[in-house]
């Protein structure tokens, strides 16, 4: 069951009317209705900024789903993120895991992070995060991949940005290899650096950045 929030649900809908009586009649094959699993269950997670309330209650779980086909039922059926209202991130997490810094798994992992320009929102940031969903579901990191706790994307005024959370930011060997692979299936040119945080240095910077930990 979806728990969809006004503020992302998409505006298109399947019109009954274009069913044809010959689809109705078509014979469907066992490939066309068993679903594809996934390794992991997924939760998605909304949050918009609402200065009336906590944190936590402006963070809401919108659905789970642990197959393909499930995966692009709620894609379909929600906002894309150049969408949303400045303030509102998506977050797609492992079941079990929150889209927080002091969830279990993620307090002492970490982020790599891609930070877009203005101009970037129209011409990058749906592709961007959606390439982001598909190396989480599929499984993009190889034997890393259980490293992978999930990822956010957050809308903003100056400046969105997406990320990809790890569960351990000491453990170099997965981080990079995350890195490398996310940075290729996006498309970034080499010339182009992206860098690691620690989620503890983030919580605790005084200054406007973080120090990268690693960078490729």
């Amino acid at each position: 069951m979806y728990y969809l929030h006004e503020d992302i649900i998409s505006n298109t809908a399947n019109s009954e009317e274009e069913q044809t009586d010959s689809s109705k009649q078509a014979i469907v094959s066992p490939e066309d209705y068993i679903k594809h699993p996934l390794q992991n269950r997924w939760a998605l997670w909304f949050f918009k900024n609402d200065k009336n309330k906590t944190w936590q209650a402006n963070l809401r779980l919108i659905s789970k789903f642990d197959t393909v086909e499930d995966f692009w039922a709620l894609y379909n059926h929600i906002q894309v993120s150049s969408n949303l209202m400045s303030g509102c991130d998506y977050s797609l997490f492992k079941d079990g895991i929150e889209p927080m810094w002091e969830d279990e798994r993620n307090k002492q992992g970490g982020r790599w992070l891609i930070t877009l320009t203005k101009q970037q929102r129209r011409a990058d940031l749906d592709r961007f995060w959606l390439e982001t969903l598909l190396c989480l579901v599929g499984e993009a990191f190889d034997d890393h991949s259980d490293d992978v706790c999930g990822a956010v994307v957050n809308v903003r005024t100056k400046g969105d940005k997406i990320s990809i959370w790890t569960t351990d930011y000491q453990n170099k060997d997965a981080i990079i290899h995350i890195g490398r692979v996310y940075k290729d299936r996006l498309g970034v040119p080499p010339k182009v650096i992206i860098g690691y945080q620690s989620h503890a240095d983030t919580a605790t910077k005084s200054g406007s950045t973080t120090k990268n930990k690693f960078v490729v």
